[in-house]
């Protein structure tokens, strides 16, 4: 995982063959002034767990980027544990296709999708 994604919590948690999960615990500190967890701490949780994901697929000279990124906030997270799930739906040469979610207890409170280019040095 990257350095931001470490600062701000982000525990790694399985990942293998095109599919990662992570966990988070929301503090206070995450908090959006309605008292909800911010949207873009949500967004870095499904993005990072979509790219672990592609990671688990890609070689050491593939340099995997988000290209496009779609979230749907279903409902507002709440301070406490989080967990995010991302896997691999399609995979091509230069493009993968990722979905992922964002659980807080047995609830889906985050849903996207997101286009990674395959970039090649």
């Amino acid at each position: 995982m990257t350095g931001f994604a470490e600062q701000l919590g982000l525990q790694p948690g399985t990942t293998e063959d095109g599919r990662a999960e992570l966990d988070f615990t929301a503090t206070e500190e995450h908090l959006n002034p309605a008292g909800a967890v911010h949207g873009g701490v949500l967004a870095t949780l499904v993005d990072t767990a979509m790219g672990l994901a592609v990671r688990s697929r890609t070689g050491e000279d593939d340099s995997p980027a988000t290209s496009q990124l779609t979230i749907t906030y279903l409902r507002p997270a709440k301070p406490g544990e989080l967990r995010a799930v991302g896997k691999i739906r399609t995979q091509g040469e230069h493009l993968m296709v990722c979905e992922a979610e964002v659980l807080q207890g047995e609830e889906s409170v985050v849903h996207a999708l997101a286009t990674f280019a395959l970039l090649h040095r």
